[in-house]
This record gives structure tokens, C-alpha cells and sequence, in this order.
């Protein structure tokens, strides 16, 4: 069974950028599994499925092609055959994939698919209940978390640099209510793994949240020699900012 790495959290707590730079150091498989649930709400807007219809989204995902490529740096998105890694990165979209994150059907329908990237080797995945139920063996479990404001701020210069206007306000309204329906939902809610290493990325910059990662997966001793080698350091002891 190959070597993985979890990392769960709110919206915009560092996780994508953290698990990319993690899994490129590391020379792992990059997972990301909202990438996933966004490219399956895409499906729904373009066929106009009602989110609000369970068995008919459920019908969408067994006709839908998922799939993920790419190395951490270059990583893409494919649904049913086209490349969607930029299409799903808007404001709707991320509001579309939330609403369906909180059906139990959809989660049930996507947990094979991610487990399925398993086979391909050691992998760095992120996500909101990767350690609690797609990988709950998981040899490494990182949370990490970061306070409203420092969220709210991340996701707003994201926006910016894509081209995407939208009032800082509106951008904390809408952490707000994603926060609200990933820990209330019924079916895997959000939560800290009981076995995970949280880590508070607040007042970190990306340098500081990748090597707190990375300090935590080379302490585990099934850490395979060739990743320790490739991310230039021997096993350590959990990093700065980081608990559990």
C-alpha cells in the first residue's frame, strides 16, 4: 500500500498550495480532491442537473469522467475527456461544489475515485475529510486551520490575481457560509482527524506552512529514504505552529 500524506482544512487555509509544494518536494502524487467536486459541479451547471435533485446528481456522477494528471506543479483536471483546470476556478463554481459536498450521495460517489489514486503510487492529498474517510490509515494526517480574517484576505488575492472582482466582504460572507455547511452536514463533516497534526497557518507565509508539512511527514518512520532525500532533510520532529 503506497505512502499518503492527508491534509484537510477550511476553505483557504493554505491546503492546495501547501499539498502541491509538499507533493512536488516530496516527488508524490498530488491529489486534489476538490478539484473533483468542482469539475462535478461544473457537469451539473452545463446540464442544468438541480443540485436539489439527490438521485438525479447521483445519475450525473455515474455517467462522469473524473480523472486527475499532471505532476504537483502542472496538475489538471479532466472531466469526461476535457481538460477543465481552469473552468472550474470560479466564485459559482466553488459555491455549486459546496452545495453538493454537503449531499451524502455525491461524497459516497467520489470517495472510490479518490481511494482508486492510491494505485498510482505515494501521494500528497488534500481535502476536507481525506483523513477522516477516504484515508483514514493514512500514515501522515495534517489540519490545517487559519483564523476568518487571515482566510478571507488569502481568498480575496487569489480572486484579484485571476481577474475575478469581488468585494472583500462578500468573499468573508461566503467562507462564512461554506465553514457553516462542511462542519454542520451530516455526511463526513469537517473536523480534525483524531490522530492529525494541526497546524495553525496564521502569520505563515507558504515557505513556513510546507516545511511545518514536511517536518511532520519526515518524522514518521514509513517515510520512504528516497522522498526524505528528495525533500533535503532527516527525519525531524514536528515543526513550529504545529500541535496534536
Amino acid at each position: 500500500m503506497s505512502f499518503v500524506v492527508t491534509i484537510d482544512g477550511p476553505s483557504a487555509a493554505g491546503k492546495s498550495t501547501t499539498a502541491r509544494a509538499a507533493a512536488a518536494r516530496l516527488g508524490f502524487l498530488y491529489v486534489d480532491t476538490g478539484a473533483l467536486y468542482r469539475a462535478l459541479a461544473l457537469k451539473v451547471m452545463d446540464t442544468g442537473v438541480s443540485p436539489d435533485d439527490p438521485a438525479a446528481v447521483e445519475r450525473c456522477i455515474a455517467e462522469t469522467r473524473l480523472d486527475l494528471s499532471g505532476s504537483p506543479e502542472h496538475a489538471h483536471v479532466w472531466l469526461d475527456g476535457t481538460d477543465v483546470s481552469e473552468a472550474i476556478r470560479t466564485p459559482a463554481v466553488s459555491e455549486m461544489a459546496s452545495r453538493l459536498a454537503a449531499q451524502g450521495g455525491v461524497r459516497r460517489g467520489l470517495v472510490e475515485i479518490q481511494r482508486a489514486l492510491r494505485e498510482r503510487g505515494p501521494l500528497v492529498g488534500e481535502g476536507r475529510d481525506l483523513g477522516t474517510v477516504v484515508f483514514p490509515d493514512a500514515e501522515v494526517k495534517i489540519y490545517l486551520d487559519a483564523d476568518l480574517d487571515t482566510r478571507a484576505h488569502r481568498r480575496y488575492r487569489e480572486l484579484q490575481q485571476r481577474g475575478i472582482p469581488m468585494p472583500l466582504d462578500e468573499v468573508r460572507g461566503e467562507l462564512e457560509r461554506r465553514d457553516g455547511r462542511d462542519r454542520e452536514r451530516a455526511d463526513s463533516p469537517l473536523r480534525p482527524p483524531e490522530d492529525a497534526r494541526i497546524v495553525d497557518t496564521t502569520g505563515m507565509d507558504i515557505v513556513a506552512q510546507v516545511e511545518a508539512v514536511l517536518a511532520v511527514v519526515r518524522a514518521n518512520p514509513a517515510c520512504p529514504p528516497d522522498a526524505l532525500r528528495r525533500a533535503g532533510g532527516p527525519r525531524a520532529g514536528p515543526g513550529p505552529g504545529t500541535k496534536g
